[in-house]
């Protein structure tokens, strides 16, 4: 595929976002004649309550009820009068999504597929480790981006999920584990700021109290740089903020991200800078820095120059990098940079002062490492078809007898 092929396959994309988000909510709205109350945030839940003649503390009763305790029937909600909760059986419901499978990794990861109401499929990941447990959450049914280093992107794109959907992966996966949700990373299938109020809606949820009571430092949010949307999310709530860079310069990131041909490096990295900048006389935020994200492809970006040119581009952004061996997928023709160039790579950031780290891979043995999600969605940008006709015709070519010539 070529670039101006990518591109217009992006721009095409990123255009119809909103008819297509618009449509989806239309037609649920004629579909659905309750309200899931599973993606209101505390005010809108209460703003419900008031509609039709309830007072607004019951709202937080219900909140704790449907995220501290994971119940999905008015019945059980023991604290509320049997008027209130016939009430509430007429006006909403409390519907998650549904597991088509569950995968469980040789280190303990574990994979959910999980199906929504259009029969689309997303995947949801959780990492125990013995001192947290994190929670990798999808934003996108596909993703709207094309990453050539990203399974998700293979797929193409079908659509933004709702907060209830993006929640309700948290809220499934909590009553599904023993293990407690200590962080949360929008890090799955899709790219979080195409999808921003839904996200910031379900992140709100995140962190409240009276629902996961994460700090800010537990809810990351990644992003490929959708440059606009950074300054908005700064001013809509407090959540740390990670960057999918991959490349040191313009002529790499326009390959490997091609969004980067509409907001280059240094308009991101200055969108980066205001973000962490004190700007809401907030001092906590003039402490943070921004995580970095590298994957390490094998004679593609891994040179000790592009640690050097990585190393010029980040100054005056506080940061932290880390490094994520690629994790390989069908029809891609990437290879992960060898253990010892990642080690070099990551020596030559630290002697200039970086933080660096090393991403332990995990979940590869059932696909659910970083850059390997893949659900099953219906793409209705044709992207999947055209990635797979250009994989076949590579592979036609690779394979070809070659000729001698004496």
């Amino acid at each position: 595929m070529n670039d101006d092929q990518t591109m217009n396959d992006m721009r095409e994309t990123l255009a119809e976002i909103d008819t297509q988000i618009g449509t989806e909510n239309t037609q649920k709205g004629k579909i659905d004649a309750k309200t899931n109350l599973l993606g209101l945030e505390i005010k809108a839940l209460k703003d419900f309550f008031v509609s039709f003649g309830e007072k607004p503390f019951r709202a937080i009763q219900v909140f704790k009820w449907i995220h501290q305790r994971g119940v999905d029937n008015f019945d059980a909600m023991t604290d509320l009068s049997k008027a209130l909760r016939e009430k509430l059986q007429q006006r909403a419901e409390i519907r998650g999504p549904e597991s088509s499978y569950d995968q469980c990794s040789l280190d303990g990861t574990r994979k959910w597929l999980l199906k929504l109401a259009d029969g689309n499929q997303i995947e949801t990941v959780f990492i125990p480790e013995t001192d947290r447990g994190t929670l990798c959450v999808s934003s996108q049914v596909g993703c709207a981006l094309n990453c050539r280093f990203c399974s998700t992107a293979t797929q193409g794109f079908n659509r933004n999920l709702t907060s209830h959907e993006i929640i309700g992966q948290v809220w499934f996966a909590s009553r599904h584990l023993s293990q407690r949700i200590t962080n949360i990373v929008m890090m799955g299938m899709g790219e979080p700021l195409l999808n921003f109020d839904a996200v910031v809606a379900a992140m709100s949820i995140m962190r409240d109290d009276n629902a996961y009571g994460l700090s800010r430092r537990r809810v990351t949010l990644s992003t490929a740089g959708v440059v606009p949307q950074l300054a908005r999310l700064s001013l809509a709530i407090d959540v740390s903020l990670a960057v999918s860079l991959h490349a040191p310069n313009n002529v790499l990131r326009n390959e490997l991200v091609p969004l980067n041909k509409k907001y280059p490096i240094e308009i991101l990295m200055q969108a980066c800078k205001d973000y962490v900048a004190d700007d809401r006389g907030n001092p906590a935020r003039s402490h943070r820095h921004i995580t970095m994200e590298y994957v390490m492809l094998r004679g593609v970006n891994d040179s000790p120059k592009h640690a050097k040119e990585l190393i010029q581009i980040l100054k005056g952004v506080p940061s932290k990098i880390n490094l994520i061996p690629f994790n390989p997928f069908p029809m891609s023709r990437f290879i992960c940079s060898e253990v010892h160039v990642i080690q070099e790579f990551q020596g030559i950031l630290m002697r200039a002062g970086f933080i660096t780290t090393i991403r332990k891979t995990r979940g590869q043995d059932i696909a659910a490492a970083c850059g390997q999600l893949k659900g099953q969605i219906t793409d209705r940008t044709k992207r999947s078809e055209r990635m797979k006709q250009l994989y076949l015709k590579e592979e036609a070519l690779w394979t070809e007898p070659q000729q001698v010539v004496c």
